[in-house]
């Protein structure tokens, strides 16, 4: 209940901010129940949990207050929502911070935790601290070994050879980013490419679904579908028997996929990967030629570097057969062609193929054109620096010659099939998630090595596999490897010593699932089925645009495995029905004489655009506004704008600038006028509150010309906020409820008019309702003031409009003249069609245009255009 208090003489946040987050966690007004119980509707909302890094930003500010907006939102419009908050805490990034400090991850991670669960907490986030987890916690890492040893038995993991980024220094595995320029990115050491015993999850099982699906994910950002699609990648296309005019080493042929077999009369050589059988074959042979492989293994395989490095090749000396030319062609080793692609071959076409054609005038290739580009000259068209990759009509392919593209890939996947020299194939460019690091802090992976029985499982009543606290992270490679005891153990079947997977999932594996551990996080089991059926699919997932190929896919593949391993229901397989993408935080950029980046706070701005250093006075190079980054210091912190504005403010301002899915830019100018905002809301409520009739005051009739006209400003506000609210425009909403603040600014007080006090009453309540979601500590403490010993706003329900009071009382109609637009004009809603015309022939540029010319025709779309025809 809120309790009658003296209004203070002054908006102080830091008091009122403390007092009603107390009030709300002793209330527990945001726990969520463990099952919906069907009376409301449920709805699930999600930011993407944070990494504890040890201080929030302002990038998480913006993250979880529009998650938060959405939350108070859907609770106020009768929803039982789910707003839980965890920690994705295992990674690199705590092992290599432990070991430059010389403490333990987990005693970094913890610490990192408190910090950031603090500074949280004074954001006022209506969320359910409850069911708070961390993934480096046993009793979650538990939960996700027994999945893992589920899909073992699924048969949705394998253990397989790969080849894998190797950093020497470091001794483990490397993502493709964490390769930069062929160097580990922290080491700064020449990655190596090896051929390691990996654990992948087979999320090519799921590929086609996938991809089908995304059609349906209709409250997903279009970018980001088409970003899975491309990922996915499902390629038409055909696969292609070369045979080699001189077998080595018991290889006979080489097998191409093609997504482009029209083309393969224009084929003027074979490459293959470094790292297919043929070409270790051709390196037992040739010294020169295992030079060159190892100088590929030590290039980049991410794409961006495959596709910007030099192309490169060495002419193995093989031939192939064409399948049908009576011709031969070389075999090269180039270094732009992957293994896990395909099948790690292709036949180079460098008039169709601009990596082909690079590749084909380093090494003076032949280049001939079998694609003519619509309308071009046959006997005259030829290849310059750029490969002609459009539609077209074939020539100098025999049988396919006058074909279109689509028509000659079917026709020459069917004289393949005839011949027995080729099929039509569906290749996906998805691969199996390789999941193995070899590092400490990570989730073990829960099998044994048994010289005996193979890989064995660990036994579910053995879980978790816990990691062992007494590690030494002072020398290079994996602790657990090196750990004198903690990998040693007995085989569960047949007793011998044996050994343990010293291995460590991908940290992207903790954050596949944990939307469903959110729905019983103290479950025994790693979801609770009456429960995440009930909470799933999350309703809102909100977090940046980084994350939308690898962790929304690898949680795509999550649900549709724990569905069939029976964990969950989700018969879509879906697990976020909605998401959105929210922009950057960002703020200029600034250097000192000396070339140093320096923060924010160290900088003074003046008047005339130019800036010094506060202390020195020496002069700032103000720079581009960029992402805030620890990097280029532009970065503002979250608790200081708290102590200084509170975190109404913060939330305000984020919310007020741009469009929540587009970059905004933190300015001290746009702090500062949020918080003048807030203050004059209070000023607002507490200035009228001795003239405003009790609550439940019926209203009183008749009533005035500016009571009417405050209330129809008050509920077209309510009908445009929560239109806003509803299409994730925040910043519309409040534009909308800057509006209405001046609105009642401008309805003084008038003792003899009872009917505008009843309504200031009304438009203030409005006011501070609607805004409650975004500002919720002010909201509460306004409230309290304006209905003493109602419950609190935490708890209210949202405000309804009047549609009469919210329809527009005029209509903005296009005059046109013949067609062309000559100007508008205001009629009142419901106006004859007599004056319409009359009004429309009244505008002073209309009646020019059609000044003594007679009207042949009046023509009126009601409510929106009027057209004369002369």
């Amino acid at each position: 209940m809120n309790e009658l208090s003296p209004a203070p003489r002054a908006y102080d946040p830091a008091t009122i901010e403390t007092r009603w987050q107390k009030a709300w966690e002793d209330a527990a007004c945001f726990a969520a129940p463990d099952v919906p119980d069907g009376t409301r509707p449920k709805y699930y909302v999600l930011e993407m949990f944070p990494y504890p890094s040890g201080r929030i930003h302002m990038g998480h500010v913006r993250n979880y207050t529009l998650g938060d907006v959405v939350a108070r939102y859907k609770r106020a419009r009768g929803f039982v929502v789910l707003h839980p908050m965890g920690w994705d805490a295992f990674g690199l990034p705590a092992e290599n911070a432990a070991r430059e400090r010389g403490i333990h991850p987990a005693r970094w991670t913890w610490d990192n935790i408190a910090t950031m669960r603090a500074e949280l907490k004074r954001m006022g986030l209506s969320l359910d601290w409850s069911r708070e987890f961390a993934t480096c916690d046993p009793a979650y890492y538990g939960h996700q070994q027994a999945l893992f040893l589920d899909f073992l038995e699924k048969g949705l993991v394998e253990r397989k050879e790969a080849f894998v980024n190797w950093d020497p220094v470091d001794q483990t595995v490397l993502a493709n980013e964490q390769v930069i320029d062929g160097r580990g990115w922290r080491s700064g050491a020449p990655v190596e490419r090896r051929k390691l015993a990996q654990w992948f999850l087979k999320i090519t099982a799921y590929a086609e679904d996938l991809l089908a699906a995304l059609d349906r994910l209709d409250r997903w950002p279009e970018r980001v579908r088409t970003m899975q699609r491309n990922w996915i990648g499902r390629s038409e296309g055909a696969r292609v028997r070369f045979p080699l005019v001189a077998p080595i080493g018991g290889i006979d042929a080489v097998e191409v996929f093609t997504t482009r077999p029209d083309t393969l009369f224009g084929m003027s050589f074979l490459a293959i990967s470094a790292d297919h059988p043929l070409a270790a074959a051709v390196a037992e042979r040739d010294a020169k030629a295992a030079e060159f492989i190892a100088e590929c293994r030590r290039l980049g395989t991410t794409e961006v570097a495959i596709e910007t490095a030099e192309k490169r090749g060495f002419e193995t000396g093989l031939l192939v057969r064409h399948p049908f030319l009576d011709r031969t062609f070389p075999v090269w080793i180039a270094n732009f062609v992957l293994m896990e692609y395909g099948t790690g071959a292709i036949f180079g076409c460098p008039a169709h193929d601009q990596r082909d054609l690079d590749f084909a005038r380093a090494y003076g290739l032949s280049v001939t054109p079998v694609v003519l580009p619509p309308g071009a000259d046959a006997g005259s068209f030829a290849i310059g620096d750029e490969a002609y990759v459009g539609d077209g009509t074939l020539i100098n392919s025999a049988f396919l010659d006058g074909l279109d593209v689509a028509s000659a890939k079917r026709r020459v996947i069917e004289e393949l099939e005839r011949n027995g020299c080729g099929t039509g194939v569906t290749q996906w460019r998805l691969r199996d998630w390789g999941i193995s690091r070899q590092r400490y802090w990570g989730c073990p992976i829960p099998v044994i090595h048994c010289e005996a029985c193979g890989i064995v499982p660990v036994p579910k009543t053995d879980l978790p596999v816990t990691l062992p606290e007494d590690v030494d992270l002072s020398r290079p490679g994996n602790p657990l490897d090196h750990h004198p005891t903690w990998k040693h153990v007995a085989c569960p079947r047949c007793g011998a010593p044996a050994r343990r997977e010293t291995d460590t999932m991908d940290t992207f594996v903790d954050s596949s699932w944990y939307f469903a551990r959110f729905t019983a996080p103290h479950a025994a089991t790693p979801t609770k089925r009456e429960a995440v059926d009930a909470w799933l699919p999350v309703d809102q997932y909100i977090g940046g645009i980084e994350h939308a190929i690898l962790h929304l896919l690898y949680s795509r593949f999550f649900t549709r495995a724990m569905r069939d391993t029976g964990h969950l229901g989700l018969a879509s397989g879906e697990p976020f029905a909605g998401l959105f993408t929210q922009g950057m935080v960002k703020h200029e950029t600034y250097k000192g004489p000396d070339g140093r980046w320096l923060y924010p706070w160290e900088v003074e701005k003046r008047p005339d655009g130019t800036a010094v250093h506060k202390e020195t006075g020496e002069p700032v190079t103000v720079g581009a506004v960029e992402a805030m980054s620890k990097s280029k210091r532009n970065t503002v912190d979250p608790g200081a704008i708290i102590d200084r504005f509170g975190a109404d403010t913060a939330r305000w301002f984020i919310l007020s600038d741009n469009p929540p899915e587009r970059d905004m830019e933190w300015t001290e100018a746009g702090v500062a006028g949020a918080h003048r905002f807030l203050r004059r809301v209070w000023a607002l409520v507490t200035g009228a509150l001795p003239s405003l009739p009790p609550r439940g005051t019926a209203p009183p009739e008749p009533m005035s010309d500016a009571a009417r006209t405050l209330r129809r400003s008050t509920h077209r506000t309510i009908a445009a906020v929560t239109q806003a609210l509803e299409s994730f425009a925040m910043n519309v909403a409040v534009a909308r409820l800057h509006e209405l603040a001046n609105a009642i600014a401008e309805a003084k007080a008038d003792q003899g008019d009872p009917s505008l006090s009843w309504a200031r009453r009304e438009a203030l309540e409005a006011l501070i309702r609607l805004a409650s979601p975004m500002i919720p500590h002010l909201a509460e403490e306004c409230w309290s003031l304006l209905a003493p010993g109602e419950p609190m706003l935490a708890t209210e329900p949202w405000p309804e409009h009047d549609p009469a009071l919210a329809a527009a009382e005029t209509l903005t109609i296009a005059v046109q003249v013949m067609g062309k637009l000559r100007g508008t004009i205001e009629v009142p809603v419901g106006a004859d069609e007599a004056s319409v015309f009359a009004a429309a022939e009244a505008e002073p540029n209309v009646a020019r245009a059609i000044a003594g010319r007679p009207i042949r025709k009046r023509i009126h779309v009601p409510g929106k255009i009027v057209n004369f025809v002369l």
